[in-house]
């Protein structure tokens, strides 16, 4: 499908909807210690969002994913579903992945929890994640290309012994979930589609402390790392501007 370029009215409309996807994940903060169960938050996500939000969950049913967040823990790289056998322990580590419509449009987002107290080894992957997503972020402006942005990510996160996972990536947003273009988190400088003002797109890199390597569980949708090593993601919704860019999904606390 082509690439879609939104007007200030719409952007306005998916500012809107971002918005809400990041005030569900601020909320969820006192809610991941250990004891709790990934369904429980689930469920809090989901009353939040249809009960005080006024919105609707865009997981629920998206091509069969039966809950409102993908809750991936540990060695989860992406998609993991949340469950009531599930149960958060001392030093996890879990991605909290949100989308929210409100009024046709999508704002999709995702960050990292400690449970409890983590290990050095998985602070620093987190850490480093984070930092990867925002050297990608902070290369969109017009006229730079998407190779720019999985460069940046791809050199500070193998620059520090980790691999970035290549089956997975972002993806053009608006009243279409998943849309082009398709953002790559590594690749060449000056490669790849060149950005113009009004593009929106998620950046959300998936990064591993061992190999890049992935492995889909039988339940069709949970994603984990082959040789089990712990895996880290970090995501927000992006608009292009005149001269760079707008996260459309602003966390009202800096993680």
């Amino acid at each position: 499908m082509p690439v879609t370029v939104k007007t200030p009215a719409q952007i306005e409309q998916m500012r809107v909807a971002g918005r809400l996807a990041a005030e569900v994940l601020e909320m969820l903060v006192p809610h991941v210690r250990p004891g709790v169960t990934t369904e429980e938050l689930d469920r809090l996500a989901h009353d939040h969002i249809v009960n005080v939000q006024k919105a609707i969950p865009a997981n629920v049913g998206y091509k069969g994913f039966p809950k409102t967040l993908c809750t991936s823990v540990n060695h989860v790289i992406c998609h993991g579903i949340p469950s009531p056998a599930k149960t958060l322990r001392d030093g996890d580590i879990v991605n909290i992945d949100i989308t929210v419509i409100k009024d046709g449009w999508h704002g999709d987002t995702s960050r990292m929890y400690f449970v409890g107290t983590p290990s050095v080894l998985a602070r620093r992957l987190v850490d480093t994640t984070f930092e990867a997503m925002m050297l990608g972020i902070e290369q969109v402006r017009p006229g730079a290309t998407l190779g720019d942005i999985g460069h940046a990510i791809q050199q500070h996160a193998e620059g520090r012994g980790y691999s970035v996972v290549r089956e997975y990536c972002g993806h053009g947003i608006g009243q279409i979930y998943h849309e082009d273009p398709q953002v790559l988190h590594y690749g060449h400088p000056g490669a790849g589609l060149r950005l113009q003002k009004g593009m929106t797109f998620t950046v959300e890199p998936m990064i591993n402390a061992g190999k890049p390597y992935t492995r889909l569980l039988p339940d069709g949708w949970t994603v984990v790392t082959k040789d089990h090593s712990l895996s880290a993601q970090w995501e927000h919704t992006i608009a292009v501007t005149d001269d760079g860019y707008e996260i459309l999904t602003p966390w009202p606390e800096p993680a």
